[in-house]
């Protein structure tokens, strides 16, 4: 697999180049996805935060212009324990965060840290 340069780099210049109303809640979302799985690995990729285990692709925090989201690739597994996913379909979910409105990072961090032991990713680690 291809890795990507200063990898900690990218992700300092991803939060220097948000917006200023969008740094608050990407910052709020990343710290707590961080502190739910401290080995995970970041890049950031097509513009977006990607959080992965041993290379492989757990969850992506993409910001857009109202509202920030959480997509966690095995978000349909996860789905019937945190309703508050929203999408259809096989695989992804996603969590929306308005960016006037405070993030659950307890939250957060319980779905992350569900998402890091599903046994797809949990063999990975």
């Amino acid at each position: 697999m291809r890795h990507l340069a200063r990898p900690a780099a990218m992700v300092a210049n991803f939060f220097d180049s948000l917006p200023s109303g969008q740094v608050a809640t990407a910052v709020a979302i990343h710290g707590a996805v961080i502190a739910a799985a401290p080995g995970i690995d970041q890049a950031v990729r097509w513009g977006n935060l990607m959080f992965l285990v041993r290379g492989h692709h757990l969850a992506t925090l993409v910001l857009h212009k109202g509202q920030a989201h959480l997509q966690f690739v095995q978000g349909a597994v996860l789905a019937e324990q945190f309703p508050q996913l929203e999408g259809v379909g096989k695989g992804m979910r996603i969590l929306k965060f308005r960016y006037s409105q405070p993030v659950d990072a307890d939250f957060v961090s319980r779905i992350t840290a569900t998402a890091v032991r599903l046994p797809s990713v949990a063999e990975r680690r």
